[in-house]
């Protein structure tokens, strides 16, 4: 059962810019010491009474009073601005965790996770979460970016390929530049040709809402039941 939302402060330790839009920020908790959560869930900051802005954890739960959020900052709203204003030491105050986009283990079917450029964030979490506690069974991860350089954690997901040969990963692009050998095409497109039985097979996608659709589209015409995509909507 996953763990009621409450209060939290943490100080923020560390920020990081993995590349001109995307902020990563290390919080250490103060209240309370520790926030246990689940890989995928996300906390959630107020910026007024009616007003709040949610984050995926980047971090796994074994990381006892830590958590790492990565967020896409292009947007330049609220949250955006609040966010690059940030200085090491400030403490934030939230709530959480929150959400439903965790991993079912007790799921026996093959699971294929597919993630849009900053949704790779929760399946980040998850993934790392099921290898680093011996996870032994096949995965596969279907990472899509407009190009090469929004492929966010691309190099840790190649190392976690070569370090557990049952998990697969699959970088995917709208357009191939020079010298490019991995997937190219739209989400949907890339999904159709990669997914060739939906037999025993559970999806969890995360990003746009209407790439999403169009993901779950391809596989429900393939034969897949829509219950069987899990989904979390970054925009």
């Amino acid at each position: 059962m996953a763990p009621k939302p409450k209060e939290g402060k943490a100080e923020v330790t560390a920020i990081r810019w993995p590349r001109p839009e995307v902020i990563e920020v290390d919080l250490r908790m103060v209240e309370p010491a520790e926030l246990p959560f689940e890989a995928g869930q996300w906390i959630s900051v107020p910026f007024g009474p009616k007003t709040v802005r949610a984050w995926s954890m980047l971090s796994t739960p074994s990381r006892k009073g830590m958590l790492t959020l990565s967020v896409d900052v292009a947007p330049a709203g609220m949250g955006s601005q609040w966010l690059r204003g940030l200085k090491v030491g400030d403490v934030v105050a939230f709530k959480g965790p929150t959400g439903g986009f965790v991993f079912n283990r007790a799921d026996p079917r093959r699971a294929v996770f597919f993630a849009e450029e900053i949704g790779i964030v929760p399946v980040r979490s998850i993934l790392a979460d099921l290898y680093e506690t011996g996870f032994g069974r096949p995965a596969i991860l279907i990472l899509w970016a407009r190009d090469p350089s929004w492929l966010l954690y691309d190099a840790e997901f190649r190392s976690l390929a070569r370090r557990y040969p049952g998990f697969t990963y699959v970088p995917a692009v709208r357009e191939a530049p020079a010298g490019w050998r991995g997937e190219t095409g739209e989400p949907a497109q890339v999904i159709d040709r990669l997914v060739h039985s939906v037999d025993r097979l559970v999806v969890y996608a995360c990003g746009g809402g209407d790439t999403i659709n169009a993901v779950r589209d391809v596989l429900v015409k393939k034969g897949m039941d829509r219950k069987s995509v899990k989904w979390e909507k970054f925009w």
